[in-house]
């Protein structure tokens, strides 16, 4: 008996890790996780491959370095803090660029919504146009206007 008690809580634990494993909200985070880890890898890579050669090699040649990663005073590596810096910059600049993209469709969806009718304003409005056309008709129809 003790044993099927615990096949039942077993299972039951099993069933509810499914549940939760399966559950939208950790599917998405875990894709946004993988996403976000390949977004730093690229982003890393600008930073290294593209901007730091572009902006700071004068500044790197100034100081007898070939990378920035070198560059230090009394092993206080400031090379690889100014790295940093500048990563989190442009990862900070294009999420404020995704989150303004984000805002502005949200906001044309909320203006196409307020522009179009209810579907009950609109039935109201057939309706009401129906009765006046009936009325000319009814008024077209009668003996008092032949």
């Amino acid at each position: 008996m003790t044993v099927r008690r615990g096949r039942r809580a077993a299972t039951g634990f099993m069933r509810d890790f499914q549940d939760f494993i399966l559950r939208g909200n950790v599917v998405e985070l875990a894709v946004a996780v993988v996403i976000g880890g390949a977004f730093g890898k690229i982003v890393t890579s600008l930073i290294e491959d593209v901007i730091t050669p572009a902006i700071l090699n004068p500044a790197l040649k100034a100081a007898n370095v070939d990378d920035l990663a070198k560059l230090q005073v009394n092993a206080i590596k400031y090379g690889s803090f100014l790295a940093a810096i500048i990563n989190f910059v442009v990862i900070a600049f294009v999420i404020f660029l995704m989150i303004r993209a984000i805002e502005k469709f949200k906001r044309q969806e909320e203006v196409q919504e307020a522009a179009a009718p209810d579907t009950q304003e609109r039935l109201v409005d057939v309706l009401e146009r129906l009765e006046r056309k009936a009325q000319q008709l009814a008024i077209a129809q009668s003996p008092a206007t032949r």
